[in-house]
């Protein structure tokens, strides 16, 4: 099998991830090239693996990469994944996919105008639990899905916004606990439902990072077209990163996730999913253990010219409820899918109706 050859940009915080995922599938793939702005990192990282590094992503565009993988601020995803594409490079981006629809939008379109690959990262899909249960759920073993529930209490100190220039933003982060923590737990609850979102009602508010303008703390009801009501709770002001609570009540029983761990409630027996595949322990718990699964399944997409399961526009979908709830929380009104985006500059500021 030949090696696909690999790029990444952006060798900060999550790059360890990537780095253990490298390792993992180095029969399948090689680095060829570290990128980042700071030089030491890149450097650090393309020693480990013995490849080329630079500070300039342009530089990379006319080498030989078909894949190149994006960990940046949430506002470059949208300007790297273009520039790569129309370079002819596969691309697979850290989430979320962009900050504003628009930008999302302009990257569907050039993949479909050079025809390679998009991919977005939601790496906590991929346990043997959300697996399961999903599949419980579409053949109906808990008959119609009538509600579900997702909370997300964690913990970000003052210093978390303090290091970093763009953590904390509206322009650069695209929002708070919403757009950067909660958006696994939302992505996980509308794949394992396996349906698109009706209409949002949604608040969001800053309790306790003041010296941010983004929300650290967000509730919604969200209605899926399955007639299915979604109730939300996310904060990052909670004393600990306490596991995240998922659960789905169906007329016949119930199911859910407690972190990676599965369960259900059904015809008067109780049983748990706790293996996952081969773990990672790499970074924080909350990453899950999943990413080198979710890579080895793009590069899959790449080499045999497959579709991506975890697509561009599966990217936009989740990004899209999470750009409701600002949305809904800034106009205080329910709001109704399709609508058109807006980026906000302070969570205390209503829209305009």
């Amino acid at each position: 099998m030949k090696k696909l050859k690999i790029a990444i940009v952006g060798c900060g915080r999550i790059s360890v991830s990537y780095a253990d995922s490298f390792r993992r599938l180095a029969d399948e793939i090689e680095l060829v090239y570290a990128v980042d702005k700071v030089p030491e990192r890149a450097k650090q990282f393309a020693d480990e693996f013995g490849c080329a590094w630079t500070t300039d992503f342009d530089e990379i565009l006319d080498k030989e990469i078909d894949v190149v993988h994006l960990c940046l601020p949430h506002f470059l995803h949208p300007v790297m994944a273009i520039k790569a594409m129309k370079a002819g490079i596969n691309v697979l981006t850290e989430k979320p996919i962009a900050i504003s629809l628009q930008d999302a939008d302009r990257m569907l379109a050039v993949q479909k105008e050079t025809g390679v690959k998009l991919g977005c990262i939601f790496q906590t899909r991929y346990t043997k639990s959300v697996e399961k249960l999903k599949e419980m759920i579409a053949r109906g073993d808990f008959g119609k899905i009538l509600t579900a529930r997702s909370y997300l209490t964690w913990n970000r100190p003052l210093d978390y916004y303090d290091g970093s220039d763009w953590k904390g933003t509206w322009d650069k982060e695209g929002g708070g606990v919403l757009i950067d923590q909660a958006i696994h737990s939302i992505d996980r609850v509308r794949y394992m439902l396996g349906s698109d979102v009706e209409w949002i009602d949604g608040s969001i508010h800053n309790y306790a990072h003041k010296f941010v303008k983004v929300e650290d703390s967000a509730d919604a009801a969200i209605q899926f077209k399955n007639g299915c009501l979604y109730n939300l709770f996310a904060c990052n002001i909670y004393g600990d990163n306490s596991p995240i609570n998922i659960e789905f009540i169906g007329e016949k029983g119930r199911c859910g996730l407690i972190q990676d761990m599965g369960y259900y409630d059904l015809d008067g027996t109780y049983a748990e999913i706790r293996n996952t595949y081969e773990t990672t322990n790499v970074g924080p718990d909350y990453w899950g253990s999943s990413h080198h699964i979710q890579l080895r399944d793009f590069y899959r997409s790449v080499r045999e010219d497959l579709p991506v399961e975890v697509d561009g526009l599966e990217g936009r979908k989740t990004l899209e409820m999470i750009k409701g709830i600002y949305l809904s929380s800034m106009k205080r009104e329910r709001v109704t899918l399709p609508f058109e985006d807006v980026v906000y500059e302070d969570v205390n500021v209503p829209a305009e109706k």
